[in-house]
């Protein structure tokens, strides 16, 4: 049947329009897809990868949580950024907020001489009028400036605690910086004088409260010195200072080694302070000195750029004149030195007039001699009253008289004043000289005599000082000995460890409150020579073990000193896996291993070694991994087949306590006459043994000379290593091959003996030679190294 056009027609429209259909809903859909895709991809490229994105039709339709509104609506944005912002549809929501924290409220404090300021965050629960009430009493009317803010929160726990601590601080500092938070103080201020500076650091520590962490960083500048003074006296060979004062360590070292070439004995100081007249002072000083010993004996007195030298009454002129002379010559031309010669001259026949004045340890004081009159004598009074109260004092002087010499009325007034300087003591005044003594817990205390009187009397005074400084005496006292101090910081890190993050040398969260602690003990600890020894458990291998070791040892001595603690003293040495104290088998022990340990450094021994040092040393205690064997170590002189024995094994000499190493001990051998001719054994034995328990013996410093005959083989101990080796008496040992046999020193023979009688036949060499059943280390190889009784 042929079909009508017309039907024709509307058949092929039909089909157009459903192929158009069908082409239109595969279009939207690449369009939504590619919408889809094109959104999500620039969403994760701006970091908001919790949306979701769907699509319908045309519309982009985005869903998920948005951590905040900002987040959100940055979402939105990002959208519209890709496809019509008409098409895209929030069904995103907001996650709740946290609630807001309370802020760190911390406060400070600031004082110098134009008033007090407070700045910072306090609760506005706190009471703001009862602060201020505290601070204005302790400014003493200097001006307050308050520029505090508040915020609505709950006062903190340790805020109270704090604040009233920084109040009373407040009160005794005069320059200072006082930060205030909950539980913890921190103060940074000026002292006058490094006096000063160790009272406040012990008073500050005595008042805090338990409970509170205080941080203390006080500064002091050294003392002016005027006039800038020395004193030195030389007679009959004897060396002293009545006061000395040096403006830099290097100056000091200089006059202290100037004093020591002129007989000086014992310890000597000299006070580092400002005002020195030239920088050429130590040079100037240790040249007088110098010239002062040539001379013979007398006095020396600088006094700014003044220089008195007074020779001994009957100094040779000759020599008198061409030493001073030299010294004109070499000392800068600042200085003007003044040289005298006294010529003895016969005493009166009555004795020279005298004042004396007595303090008692209950500071009562007397006053008692010949004054000059009776005004004088009530301004001696007032003088006296003013320095020690006016109920203290009783006069027993007599006024009037003739023969007291010119300036009599000055010199009594010094010797009040010297006397104030003392806890008791006398002070006697002659004509000729100002006698002082007594005690004092005052360290600067004769100085200052001796400062004061040059400065009254002139650099002609002749002094004699004789202060000796008792530390009970001393309000500084009760400072903490090293020992008191170390107890302290092992019962810190007994009650809780400093820890590090897993594999490093950083402190852990956890362990900075152990060192805030630790530090706060050491800063009432001055001067205190610690080590810090670190240690770990066995697991890895050993070199990183000693240097993860060594990386925390010094993490914590930065971490002290970052606490501005006074570290000059301290010590910072890895150990590594050396010295357990638990099972490294065990979690529980290998924990236990990984520690920090604090200990004294014991004084006069050398720096402590890291473990492959000490391993060399032949050190009793176990240190750390051993260090290889020097095959350049020299065997015995005396014993040439003998094998080299290497440091570390059971024959080696016990060390001595400490860290001190075996590169350290002297060569000792106790030498008695051979019985019945028998030949000598040459050659040392490497033992510290003291010298004091042997009834006679000779010290060899070095082997013995090669003519001595050669003794049985027997097995030795390490040789000495070359070089020079503090011994037990405080001398050096040679381990010279060349040296003579003039070098040894016999030890002096005890009352009951006598010259030249044969020692007895009780020490036998080291190594397995027989000796007798009682001596020490007798049949026990390596045990002292000689079989000594």
């Amino acid at each position: 049947m042929k079909l009508s056009p017309s039907i024709l027609g509307v058949v092929a429209f039909l089909c157009a329009g459903g192929l158009s259909a069908v082409a239109a809903q595969n279009l939207v859909r690449i369009v939504e897809d590619r919408s889809v895709e094109a959104v999500a991809d620039r969403l994760r490229t701006e970091g908001h990868g919790w949306t979701s994105v769907l699509g319908d039709g045309l519309q982009v339709i985005l869903e998920g949580e948005a951590p905040s509104e900002a987040d959100r609506f940055n979402a939105i944005s990002a959208a519209g950024a890709i496809v019509d912002p008409s098409r895209v549809i929030d069904n995103m929501h907001v996650a709740e907020a946290d609630p807001l924290t309370p802020p760190d409220f911390t406060a400070e404090i600031l004082r110098n001489d134009a008033g007090v300021s407070l700045i910072g965050l306090i609760p506005a629960d706190m009471d703001r009028d009862d602060l201020m009430s505290g601070v204005g009493r302790s400014a003493d009317g200097a001006e307050v400036t308050d520029l505090l803010q508040v915020a609505d929160y709950p006062v903190p726990e340790g805020w109270d605690i704090a604040v009233d601590y920084a109040l009373n601080a407040l009160d005794a500092l005069s320059q200072a910086k006082i930060s205030v938070a909950a539980g913890r103080v921190s103060i940074e201020a000026i002292a006058a004088s490094p006096e000063e500076k160790r009272r406040l650091e012990a008073e500050l520590t005595r008042m805090k409260p338990e409970g509170l962490r205080l941080a203390l960083a006080i500064s002091a500048p050294r003392p002016v010195i005027t006039p800038f003074t020395l004193r030195a006296r030389l007679q009959a060979g004897a060396f002293s200072f009545d006061a000395c004062s040096a403006d830099t360590e290097a100056a000091r070292d200089e006059i202290l080694s100037a004093a020591t070439a002129a007989g000086a004995a014992g310890t000597l100081d000299c006070r580092l302070g400002l005002g020195v007249p030239t920088p050429d002072w130590g040079r100037a000083v240790a040249q007088a000195i110098a010239a002062l010993h040539e001379v013979g004996g007398g006095t020396l007195t600088f006094s700014d750029t003044d220089v008195l030298l007074v020779a001994e009454p009957g100094t040779d002129r000759a020599l008198f004149d061409r030493v001073t002379g030299e010294l004109d010559g070499a000392l800068p031309d600042i200085f003007a030195l003044e040289a005298e010669r006294p010529v003895p001259v016969a005493e009166a026949p009555q004795g020279p007039p005298e004042f004396r004045a007595t303090l008692s340890e209950e500071g009562r004081v007397q006053l008692a001699g010949r004054i000059e009159d009776a005004r004088m004598n009530g301004l001696a009074r007032a003088f006296a009253q003013a320095r020690f109260g006016a109920q203290d004092v009783t006069l027993a002087t007599r006024p009037g008289g003739s023969g007291l010499p010119d300036g009599w009325s000055m010199r009594v007034l010094t010797g009040i004043e010297a006397l104030s300087r003392l806890a008791d003591g006398t002070v006697t005044v002659t004509p000729d000289t100002i006698a002082v003594v007594g005690r004092t817990g005052n360290a600067a205390a004769r100085d200052e005599i001796a400062a004061r009187a040059i400065e009254t009397l002139g650099p002609g005074a002749d002094l004699d000082i004789q202060v000796a400084y008792v530390e009970e005496l001393d309000p500084l006292a009760a400072l903490p000995t090293p020992e008191e101090c170390l107890a302290k910081i092992t019962a810190l890190t007994d009650a809780a460890k400093i820890t590090f993050d897993p594999g490093s040398a950083t402190i852990s969260r956890e362990g900075e409150p152990v060192i805030e602690a630790i530090a706060e003990v050491l800063r009432s600890c001055p001067d205190l020579p610690l080590r810090i020894s670190g240690y770990t458990d066995s697991q890895g291998r050993e070199s990183s073990n000693l240097e993860l070791s060594q990386g925390r040892a010094e993490a914590v001595l930065a971490a002290l000193r970052a606490q501005r603690v006074p570290v000059s003293g301290f010590e910072a040495i890895g150990y590594g896996e050396a010295s357990p104290i638990a099972d490294n088998g065990t979690e529980a022990g290998r924990e236990a291993n990984r520690r920090i340990e604090f200990t004294l450094i014991q004084q006069g021994l050398p720096a402590a070694q890291g473990p492959a040092a000490l391993a060399g040393s032949g050190a009793l205690e176990p240190q750390g991994p051993p260090a290889p064997f020097d095959d350049s170590a020299q065997p015995m002189a005396d014993a040439p087949d003998a094998p080299p024995v290497r440091p570390g094994t059971e024959t080696d000499t016990p060390a001595p306590e400490g860290d001190q190493a075996a590169s350290d001990t002297a060569s000792v051998e106790a030498v008695q006459p051979p019985p019945d001719g028998a030949p000598t054994a040459e050659g040392t034995t490497p033992a510290r043994s003291r010298l004091d328990e042997l009834p006679q013996a000779t010290v060899i410093l070095g082997p013995l000379p090669a003519a001595t005959p050669e003794p049985a083989a027997a097995p030795q101990g390490p040789a000495s290593p070359p070089g020079n080796a503090p011994s037990e008496t405080g001398g050096e040992a040679r381990a010279d091959s060349t040296a003579p046999a003039a070098e040894a020193t016999t030890l002096p023979q005890p009352p009951d003996s006598e010259a030249g009688e044969a020692a007895p036949e009780e020490a036998s060499p080291a190594g397995d030679q027989p000796g007798p059943a009682d001596a020490p280390g007798a049949g026990q190889n390596g045990e002292n190294g000689a079989a000594l009784d």
